[in-house]
């Protein structure tokens, strides 16, 4: 998303305590009263240093040492100034004409540009602040001796400043940086959300509210909208209101399409709250029809649970910790400890008190479970393996998981038989209706269209229901697309209107009746004139070549189609940038774990809101990746 042309951010430098400004400097109060004052101007150019127990009078310009007495003569002092080769250098184009600039590269949105180098103490804080945000830098290393060292090696006339001013600094760059935010926002038509909740290490709860966004360019964006204290209990009311308040406060009320939640009972009675306010505004957009979106990766995730409750794995001595947030994390675990089998025998030759040597049935159980995890793994590496997986990329991998879990449950095995059945559970309660956006979002991918819907649906819903999902999908499709129709014919009539209005002539010679306006609405779709939807499956599935198929962005065909699908394409555009998991906003949680460390659990939560949505935003204008663990790093 391009960001709205704007000056350096102006920071107000008196904000450093005359205090700070003393200690830095190294001068004590009372021997500033008690010291007399130097008269001579040579000291402008020398100070006073302590070389081997000797005072020394060390020049500014060479760093030569010369000799110092206390109340001593300066004229071999003025004599080293008048044969001092650098300060001669400096002099030059003060008096003498032009000097050589010193050249920079001043980094801008369109690269790197040449320019003269000027010290800019606004611009030094500024850099400063968004290197602390963007690297989550604790406050108190700004006053570390050897930071301050470093920041002086690079330029001498850095000017150090304190932990509280800094943290003043940053809470201006967060209601800068949320303005700037807000007025890009302006432009967006359509803002889909993800949610979900998280408890620091102080015990607060917070919830993350993340929006997603096409911009001018068809790219994918996402920006952290919220990350705010919840006061417990965190009903669905709570959350709704809270959601509510957020979207007031960003002015994009009437910009929501879909929100992304996890399956808590708390998040259906939001989700009901939410649909209910938005439809009594007329504000509900696709007809509410997909409005609610369930995370797919916590389905998994609980469909995964159960196969650790029927294996009744141990959940505190293993090689690898088995994460309950983790989808993926218990076949992490299976895999490293069938790699790594012999070594739990040779453990227990030498320690006695190890009592969780699996036995040989086990090792059976946990290979055979392995390799039913396996295809299940692969659909979560599709979720986390891109950037922002958009919604044409889950029904095939959904498909797989469906057609393993009924493959499995023919098995001659009881517990391969439990497990089975309680994971085909979880999966009917929650896929057991058609996820509209999944579907469509298929639908709208060139490479599959109807096809994978024809082909997938008889094998993942019974044989007298499956067709009931194929009719809902085409009826929904036709629904959302000449609600796009409509959409554009207003705006086609209001500006007719417009245009009118101001020639008050040609409306008298241009009259309408109820037929041109019908004609407006469903011109697209009567006969002899195909609708888009219509030309779209007869021109056949979009065929890219090996090397592409995998890496095949959907988004970028719809734009090279989009005069040719003019209102479709519109529709494709909004319904695959609506995010199928809540993966967005619970990425924030690490970053708010890492905030919010053992060191720093007394930051207030406006403090920590702020520090996390501008981090987020920075990193994402500046395209930056943050490492997870610094000591993960070389």
């Amino acid at each position: 998303m391009s960001r709205p042309t704007k000056a350096n951010i102006v920071i107000d430098m008196e904000d450093v305590d005359k205090d700070d400004e003393m200690d830095e400097m190294g001068i004590d109060a009372t021997e500033a009263k008690t010291s007399r004052k130097k008269r001579s101007v040579v000291w402008k150019e020398f100070e006073i240093i302590t070389n081997n127990g000797d005072m020394k009078a060390r020049c500014n310009h060479c760093k030569h040492n010369l000799a110092y007495k206390k109340g001593g003569a300066t004229t071999h002092l003025k004599r080293h100034l008048k044969l001092c080769t650098p300060r001669k250098a400096t002099l030059v184009g003060k008096d003498k004409g032009p000097k050589q600039s010193l050249l920079s590269f001043d980094v801008t949105e369109g690269g790197e540009m040449l320019s003269i180098f000027k010290y800019d103490k606004g611009k030094i804080r500024e850099e400063l602040i968004k290197m602390f945000v963007v690297h989550e830098y604790p406050f108190r290393m700004v006053e570390h001796e050897f930071f301050t060292k470093f920041c002086r090696s690079l330029n001498p006339k850095y000017e150090p400043i304190k932990r509280q001013t800094l943290k003043l600094d940053c809470m201006k760059m967060y209601i800068y940086e949320k303005e700037s935010l807000k007025l890009a926002l302006v432009g967006i038509n359509k803002i889909s959300l993800t949610s979900d909740l998280w408890t620091s290490n102080q015990s607060i709860g917070y919830m993350c509210l993340t929006g997603h966004f096409l911009d001018s360019e068809w790219k994918l964006q996402k920006r952290i909208l919220n990350f705010c204290p919840l006061e417990p209990p965190h009903t669905g009311l709570a959350i709704a209101d809270s959601i509510s308040e957020c979207l007031i406060d960003w002015g994009i009320e009437d910009k929501n399409s879909t929100i992304t939640l996890d399956n808590a009972s708390s998040n259906d009675l939001a989700v009901r709250v939410l649909k209910e306010n938005f439809e009594a505004k007329e504000k509900l957009h696709f007809g509410g029809k997909i409005f609610h979106v369930r995370c797919c990766a916590h389905i998994l995730n609980l469909m995964f649970n159960e196969i650790v409750k029927s294996l009744k794995l141990s959940t505190y001595k293993r090689l690898i910790l088995d994460v309950p947030t983790r989808w993926n994390s218990t076949y992490a675990m299976l895999e490293c400890a069938l790699e790594n089998k012999s070594v739990f025998s040779r453990y227990k030759e030498r320690d006695y008190n190890y009592n969780w040597l699996p036995s040989d049935e086990d090792w059976k159980r946990a290979a055979e479970v392995s390799k039913f995890l396996e295809v299940i793994n692969d659909v979560t590496k599709v979720f986390s393996g891109r950037k922002y997986p958009t919604p044409n990329l889950f029904l095939r991998q959904i498909w797989k998981v469906r057609k393993m879990l009924n493959d499995t449950s023919t098995d001659n095995r009881d517990f391969v038989k439990r497990m089975t059945l309680k994971m085909k559970e979880k999966f009917d309660k929650y896929w057991g209706e058609c996820n509209l956006v999944m579907a469509i979002g298929a639908v709208l991918d060139p490479r599959y269209k109807m096809k994978l819907i024809l082909y997938s649906f008889p094998k993942i819903y019974p044989a007298d229901d499956f067709q009931r999902h194929i009719d809902d999908v085409h009826e929904s499709l036709e629904f959302l697309y000449k609600e796009y129709l409509s959409v554009d014919s207003q705006i086609n009539s209001s500006m007719s209107s417009a245009t009118y209005d101001s020639n008050p002539s040609q409306a008298k010679k241009q009259k309408t009746d109820d037929f041109d306006e019908w004609f407006i609405t469903n011109s697209d779709i009567i006969p002899g004139n195909k609708s888009e939807i219509g030309m779209y499956f007869d021109e056949g599935v979009y065929k890219p070549g090996n090397e592409e198929y995998e890496d095949f962005d959907a988004l970028n065909w719809w734009k090279a189609n989009s005069l040719k699908f003019r209102h479709l394409s519109k529709m494709a555009r909004d319904i695959l940038s609506i995010p199928i998991t809540t993966v967005a906003s619970e990425s924030a949680f690490s970053a708010g774990g890492r905030v919010l460390d053992q060191y720093r659990s007394s930051l207030n939560p406006e403090t920590v809101q702020a520090l996390i949505c501008t981090g987020d935003w920075l990193r994402q204008d500046f395209r930056v990746e943050l490492a997870s663990n610094f000591m993960q790093e070389g």
